[in-house]
């Protein structure tokens, strides 16, 4: 292999990529708009649910319990209904996704040091955010249950006992349970898979396409030469999308970045010889543009948005996709960018997780050349 032949190579994509501002734009531009829709618009954080309530007593206690729930951050107090016709339009029209029922006698129950029951109704049509939602107001009531207890235990003179059980949770990593400090890490690796095997999967195809793969095949390249000086250009285009991305998790969406930069670079690197080696071998295969971008979209964008952890735990999946997960490249790259963010943990922690990439660029590599043949068929 020759450095002259493969820098020619190189040179030519480049030329292409400047005459062709439809690669740079998916290359620079597509990254970029993709980081920040889903960066502002994805989120797993569940804060102020839309709740109606229906008070039926007008007592002084039940004011102090429902300002637990007006003051707290996870609820929005969205209206007060008259009756249950009016909870089930609001919830209906999805102006409240929650509602509290308090009795008529919660107010004389509680002073007498009974139990009072509250009906708590939610939407269950997205059980994720219903389940959320109903923890919150159980939280809420339990600390309001507690204050109770505690002032009768003081007017009758009893000694108030300390729970049997001191519950202390700490958080370590993320402690504001921020989900987008674990998005934008994943995300990162999401769109660079798919940019990278985008725009690669069109470099082989769109010689055949245009006829210039006869010159191709009639000069002295060899087969190694010719993908990687293909690769090249594309590899500086995501490396700086990488760059970008970092960047604007950092100074944009404030992302803890806890470990070493240049660590996630070296990691980039071998995550990005991958992943546009994958598009080679698609271009390879195909032959056509057309088909060669909508396989690089299936092979890439659904396996590693569903099945690489970034959006389902893959321990809660069933075990065939489990398995199957495992051959995802994007599943070691995303734990190596959360490992490397908000861990701060270096490569004596992720080496597995290196040795899985680096195998898998090796493989796409060697996939690749074999499939190339350089003669007419």
């Amino acid at each position: 292999m020759k450095f002259r032949r493969l820098s020619a190579v190189a040179r030519k994509e480049f030329i292409h990529l400047r005459r062709d501002p439809r690669s740079l734009a998916i290359g620079i531009a597509l990254p970029i708009i993709m980081l920040l829709l889903f960066g502002f618009a994805l989120t797993l954080d569940v804060d102020r649910v839309p709740l109606m309530i229906w008070n039926q007593d007008q007592g002084p206690l039940v004011r102090d319990f429902l300002s637990h729930f007006e003051g707290s951050r996870y609820f929005s107090v969205v209206g007060y209904a008259h009756g249950y016709s009016d909870l089930e339009r609001a919830i209906d029209q999805r102006k409240a996704l929650a509602a509290i029922v308090v009795p008529v006698d919660f107010s004389e129950k509680v002073l007498s040091g009974k139990s009072a029951s509250v009906q708590w109704i939610v939407d269950g049509s997205d059980s994720n955010t219903a389940t959320l939602a109903t923890g919150y107001a159980e939280t809420v009531t339990l600390a309001y249950s507690n204050k109770v207890q505690m002032e009768h235990s003081e007017v009758q003179g009893k000694r108030v006992l300390s729970a049997p059980v001191d519950f202390r949770p700490r958080v370590w990593f993320n402690a504001d349970l921020e989900s987008r400090n674990y998005i934008i890490p994943g995300l990162i690796a999401v769109i660079m898979t798919v940019i990278a095997a985008l725009l690669t999967s069109l470099t082989i195809a769109r010689e055949w396409d245009t006829g210039t793969m006869e010159q191709l095949i009639s000069t002295p390249l060899k087969v190694p030469e010719l993908i990687i000086g293909k690769l090249v250009p594309y590899f500086c285009i995501a490396f700086f999308d990488v760059a970008i991305a970092v960047t604007m998790g950092q100074f944009l969406f404030h992302i803890p970045l806890r470990g070493s930069v240049p660590l996630i670079f070296a990691m980039a690197t071998i995550f990005l010889i991958g992943s546009l080696a994958l598009g080679i071998l698609i271009s390879i295969g195909t032959r056509t543009q057309l088909l060669a971008s909508q396989l690089a979209i299936v092979a890439t964008f659904l396996p590693t948005f569903l099945l690489s952890g970034f959006t389902f735990d893959i321990a809660n999946m069933p075990q065939v996709l489990q398995t199957i997960s495992h051959v995802i490249p994007a599943r070691y790259f995303i734990t190596i960018l959360k490992g490397i963010y908000l861990k701060g943990v270096g490569i004596d922690v992720l080496y597995l997780e290196t040795i899985y990439l680096t195998v898998f660029a090796i493989i796409v590599l060697a996939a690749a050349h074999l499939k190339f043949k350089k003669k007419m068929v």
